[in-house]
């Protein structure tokens, strides 16, 4: 079986950055208007009154500070607060597949690679576009790629079952070089009306080029010792927007064809599922968890990711052992984890292991064990 390794990523990061004071400017006045359009409602108990939100709020109860989004005009009105992205000519490059190319172009160069070089395209992210043609098969058009390509979700866990993807591919010799690419549009399915959601997502896409270990001849390359996958069924993350909604017509415009989620018991349940899921990868590969030079984890909330280095490691990590990205580009879902990497990883020194992992709905948690060569 061939070694495969990462020997390039790609960042592509969107134009508009809004901070948590702004969204919450937003979003304020549409409950004052909200509250004085319903106040006889309000008054006889009828309709609940709506809460104001805070920048305070946002950042105790998430660590985020700002976010990145392909449009923000349309997100920082009061009447609209949802984004304004026309639709395309199908003759012209699918705003996905835009920024998908413009991660994998960077990611390409960092591995030192040409569309010549690479057999298979993966898109792997949780937020598509369409249903199809796959998206996966637009970029590698886009780029020149000959061989074939696919999309998969795994909703946040998108990259690291896309990294497995790829493994799989490589190892047995199906595919010299994988190009895998999480173009994430989150800001697309966020309701910025709801309190307890509205600032968790930023848009984002990441790129990643995977090889024969043989052919690679980057500077930065770490050579993937494992991946370990899991899934576990759960109602409390869900999106339920998809083709089938226009067969009932009831739901249609309800508030699960957007995110929806039941914060507390995500946190109850996905943080212990993962910490252990991280150490028994380890250990599997006989690696002890105070061997591990950085991870980089998915990038949902700062307290998960805290709590879940405790029961990594058995103590606090540090900044330099668990880096955040999400104070500045919030929950990428499948990208965060990547961001963190692509940031994050020149300055590890030969032989150092370090874990990518991401998590999300599903219950899916998914962790890569790497060491750099």
């Amino acid at each position: 079986m061939n070694k495969v390794v990462i020997s390039g990523t790609g960042l592509f990061t969107p134009p508009n950055a809004v901070g948590n004071e702004q969204l919450v400017a937003a979003f304020n006045q549409y409950v004052r208007a909200f509250n004085a359009e319903n106040q006889a409602a309000i008054s006889d108990g009828s309709v609940a009154a709506l809460a104001e939100s805070s920048a305070e709020f946002i950042v105790k109860a998430s660590g985020i500070q700002q976010r990145y989004l392909m449009d923000a005009t349309g997100v920082l009105d009061p009447e609209r607060m949802t984004p304004f992205l026309p639709e395309r000519s199908n003759d012209v490059l699918s705003i996905q597949a835009e920024m998908a190319v413009a991660a994998a172009r960077e990611a390409l160069a960092n591995a030192g690679k040409c569309a010549a070089d690479i057999d298979m395209v993966i898109v792997a992210c949780s937020n598509m576009q369409r249903a199809y043609p796959a998206m996966a098969v637009e970029v590698q058009q886009a780029l020149g790629i000959s061989g074939y390509g696919y999309d998969m979700n795994v909703a946040c866990s998108s990259a690291t079952f896309g990294i497995q993807a790829a493994v799989n591919a490589i190892a047995c010799g199906s595919a010299r070089a994988v190009l895998m690419v999480n173009p994430e549009i989150c800001s697309a399915h966020l309701n910025f009306r709801d309190r307890d959601s509205h600032f968790i997502f930023g848009d984002a896409a990441t790129a990643m080029v995977l090889e024969n270990a043989d052919l690679a001849t980057s500077a930065q390359r770490f050579e993937i010792l494992g991946c370990k996958l899991a899934t576990v069924f759960s109602n409390n993350i869900r999106n339920n927007a998809g083709f089938l909604n226009r067969c009932d017509e009831s739901g249609i415009g309800a508030l699960d064809k957007l995110f929806v989620q039941q914060g507390r018991k995500v946190f109850k349940e996905v943080c212990p599922m993962v910490g252990e899921h991280i150490v028994s990868h380890l250990a599997s590969l006989s690696v002890a968890p105070d061997a591990v030079r950085r991870f980089w984890l998915h990038q949902a909330n700062l307290a998960m990711n805290q709590l879940i280095s405790r029961r990594v490691l058995g103590r606090e990590a540090t900044p330099d052992e668990a880096p955040v990205i999400l104070d500045r580009y919030a929950n990428t879902s499948s990208a965060g984890s990547v961001i963190a990497f692509h940031l994050y990883s020149a300055d590890m020194a030969a032989g150092e292991i370090g874990v990518l992992s991401s998590f999300g709905a599903g219950y899916s948690v998914g962790s890569v064990v790497l060491r750099k060569m």
